[in-house]
This record gives C-alpha cells, structure tokens and sequence, in this order.
C-alpha cells in the first residue's frame, strides 16, 4: 500500500497518540485507531482507559453505548464490560461466556498526550515514548497547549511525509509560515534509530507574513527551521527567528521562539488522526499565534486529502520520481517499513 511494500499499512507495535490527555473524561469518546473501534475514558480513580469500541455480540459500536461506574454497558443490548475488558454481566443469560470480552490497550498519558499501543502488548515498553526533553517539552519559560484534533480524510503516511518535507512551507504555506529560504536553506540530517533530526537555517531573508506580524520585525531575519520524527508519528519541532547577524542595531536578537508538536495516527488505511500541539512564551501569545496557525494546518489538511483523491482514483500510478529534498521523508519511510518487515518476520504476515 504506497508508499509501502503491497499489503503494509502501519507498524502495531508501536506506541502512537490517542488523544490530548484533557480530552479524555468521564464520557465515552470513540476513536478508530490502525482499523479499530476503540473507546477511552477515564475511571472514577482518574485513571485514563482504552478498550475495543465494538461489541462481540452484534458488533455495536460500544463508544455509542452507557457508562455504568467504571463499566460500559452496551446500548443494544445490555452487555456490559469492565476497564480491564472482561464480560461481567449478559442480561439475558446468568453465565457470562469466557470469549465475551474486548480488547484493553496500554495507555499512557505523557505530557500533553495520551499514547496507546495496539500491538502485543507484552511487548509495550513506555521507554520508547519519547520524553519530555528528547522533544522539548516542559522547559522552563514555556507554555504548552493543545491545539486542534482533527480528522484527516488520507492516509497516515501522507501527513509522515508533508512533515518531513519542510520545503513545502515556501509554497504551501506562502501567506503565512513560509517563503523561497525553506526550499534552498541546506538541509543537517542526523539519523538515530527510530528518530530523524532535520534542522535548516535559513539566513538573511524577509520574515515570512505570519511572524512579521508578531513579531512587528521588518527587516531581515535568520531562522532556525528543525523537525524530530519519532516514529511511527510524532514530530516535534522548532522554530526561531533572529533578527540577521548583519543587521547594524540588534544583530543577532532572539525575535521568537516557538515549540511545534504534530501527531499522526492511523484511523484506517487511507484516514488518519491529526493532534496539533503548540508551545511558546506565554499563554497570551500561545492563543494567539495557535489560532493564527489555524489556516495552516486546513492547508496541510487539503493537500493530504487531495493526494488520497489522486492514489484512490487512479487506474494506476506511474513511479514516483523523487528529489534531492525528499531524502528525510524517505528514511522515515524506510524505518516504517522495517518496523513492519520485523512484525512480519514474527507473526507471518501483514502489517
């Protein structure tokens, strides 16, 4: 399934973002995640949750159905299920079958985020959940909000590559976030694991529209452009804007700084999970640029979902010709795709 080997969608056994941690309450809210029904919530206790969304008995959608303390209770008809996934009561029957149970995933909260694996999950390590410094979060002087949740009609992978393409900014992004330095700034690369380091500096050009006007600077600046992918779906980045070190009165001076947090979840093969997060100086100025960053993310939002159009429609696909800038996206592909051939190495078959 492009990009990936015939058959691949997604690696399992990895851990990937559920949903913002203050999203999840006391209501059911429903999530399809790598083809799945699932349901998180939060016990009595506190504890967040996460279970199959889809009843065994006539497969109803169980993030439609009723909380009953730390239980859900099927709205069809009756069945009820614990935190832990087992079957506690059928109303129309005193014995409870041993197979009427539904899955229960790990599920950390971390950060901002909740994070879920729904793989083996014997194999769920919480070390391979980035941190809070190996992402830059929780630094002091900064403020961190969740932004937008949105649901993406293209596949994960789609969004993987917008984000380890950073050229796009000069063109997708024009009006506000970008100009011509993103594309021709030289690219540092460093490759660890599961994680790709990109960083750009793009010096002595014009501040793109959308950081002229916050920072009401108007001459030349130098950026700092940088995105850490944490595979299968998470990247975070940064991104500072100095006034240019030939400037002849503030050479050199911080103008911004700025946190930027993207995570792409799998829904379904071909649609996918969207959590924007933001981080700044204060709460003031994280409201305001995140609502301005608003049309940006529509913008990423309508390319994905127009490439899906173009994959889904055509008859077939001619190669894909690649470039020079593609390099970074290409190792995330490759570290994805060895995930997958490990899995199918010890299971025997698709991922």
């Amino acid at each position: 399934m492009y990009p990936f080997k015939e058959g691949d969608f997604a690696p399992r056994n990895a851990w990937y973002v559920a949903a913002f941690c203050k999203d999840i309450g006391e209501r059911l809210l429903s999530r399809w995640i790598l083809g799945e029904p699932v349901v998180l919530y939060r016990k009595k206790d506190g504890t967040a949750v996460a279970v199959g969304g889809r009843c065994p008995h006539r497969y109803y959608p169980l993030g439609e159905s009723t909380r009953l303390g730390d239980s859900i209770q099927c709205g069809y008809h009756g069945i009820t299920f614990g935190p832990d996934g087992r079957c506690t009561r059928v109303p129309s029957q005193e014995k409870v079958p041993s197979v009427y149970n539904i899955p229960s995933y790990p599920l950390i909260e971390r950060g901002l985020w909740a994070f879920i694996w729904m793989g083996d999950p014997e194999l769920a390590d919480e070390s391979l959940i980035p941190s809070g410094e190996q992402i830059g979060y929780g630094l002091d002087g900064y403020v961190y909000k969740p932004v937008r949740t949105m649901e993406v009609d293209g596949r994960y992978q789609l969004l993987n590559d917008n984000l380890l393409d950073l050229t796009h900014l000069g063109f997708l992004h024009r009006s506000s976030i970008g100009n011509d330095g993103n594309a021709s700034a030289p690219e540092e690369r460093e490759v660890s694991g599961c994680k790709v380091r990109s960083r750009r500096w793009i010096r002595e050009t014009e501040a793109p529209p959308l950081f002229a006007d916050t920072s009401n600077f108007r001459g030349k600046v130098d950026r700092l452009a940088g995105m850490d992918f944490h595979a299968p779906g998470f990247h975070a980045g940064l991104h500072d804007t100095y006034v240019s070190k030939s400037d002849r009165e503030r050479p050199g001076e911080l103008l911004q700084s700025s946190k930027v947090y993207h995570a792409v979840t799998p829904a379904t093969r071909t649609t996918c999970q969207y959590f924007f997060a933001y981080g700044g100086p204060s709460d003031e100025y994280v409201d305001a640029y995140s609502k301005s960053l608003w049309p940006v993310l529509d913008e990423d939002k309508f390319a994905t979902e127009e490439i899906e159009k173009i994959l889904q429609k055509s008859e077939s696909l001619p190669p894909e010709l690649m470039l020079k800038s593609d390099g970074t996206a290409v190792i995330g592909r490759r570290i994805l795709q060895d995930m997958m051939d490990q899995e199918r190495e010890k299971v025997g078959e698709p991922a």
